[in-house]
């Protein structure tokens, strides 16, 4: 067994994965399109499409751990975090991707969300439950969920910002409460 009583199925995680980009998803599409590339998204510099990126960029991450893991070595993201505090991080990929248009952004976010979705969907059971790697000690799906995570646990990074992108909204005259 994994040692890991909270660590969700990966039915689970790609439910909380899915639900997440779909209020994303919804709030985005609320927006009028002058107000996708303005900054003040929770009080600070981001934008909405800042936000979409600064998310694709943590489910790259996860990517690359999986393929990192799959070869028996490190994932890159450990490394970075061990030497790169995670606000450094994420101003680097914003600052990597604010030259996109919002189509690049948004295309590259469904592009990545669906490859993610679809490589834990082919995961084993097995393989999500054994350790990453096998020198490691805490299962797979344990250890993409720390990486996809956030306050409310694992898997749950874009929930984080549903909060702080719905007041965006609400300031920036997006349709709140109406069907996309």
């Amino acid at each position: 067994m994994s040692g890991e009583p909270d660590l969700p199925t990966r039915r689970r995680a790609i439910r909380v994965l899915e639900g997440g980009r779909a209020r994303i998803d919804e709030l985005l599409d609320r927006l009028p399109r002058a107000a996708l590339g303005l900054p003040g998204l929770g009080g600070g510099s981001w934008s909405p499409k800042d936000l979409l990126g600064h998310l694709t960029s943590w489910e790259e991450f996860a990517l690359d751990a999986l393929e990192a893991w799959d070869r028996g070595e490190r994932a890159p993201i450990d490394e970075l975090q061990f030497t790169v505090s995670t606000s450094r991080i994420n101003a680097q990929n914003v600052e990597r991707k604010a030259a996109w248009s919002y189509a690049r952004v948004r295309r590259e976010a469904e592009r990545t969300h669906e490859r993610l979705l679809a490589t834990i969907g082919g995961l084993s059971d097995a393989r999500w439950r054994a350790p990453a790697t096998p020198r490691g000690r805490r299962p797979l799906g344990a250890r993409l969920g720390a990486i996809l995570g956030g306050p409310a646990g694992p898997f749950r990074h874009d929930e984080a910002h549903l909060r702080s992108l719905a007041a965006f909204v609400a300031d920036h005259g997006g349709r709140v409460g109406a069907a996309p």
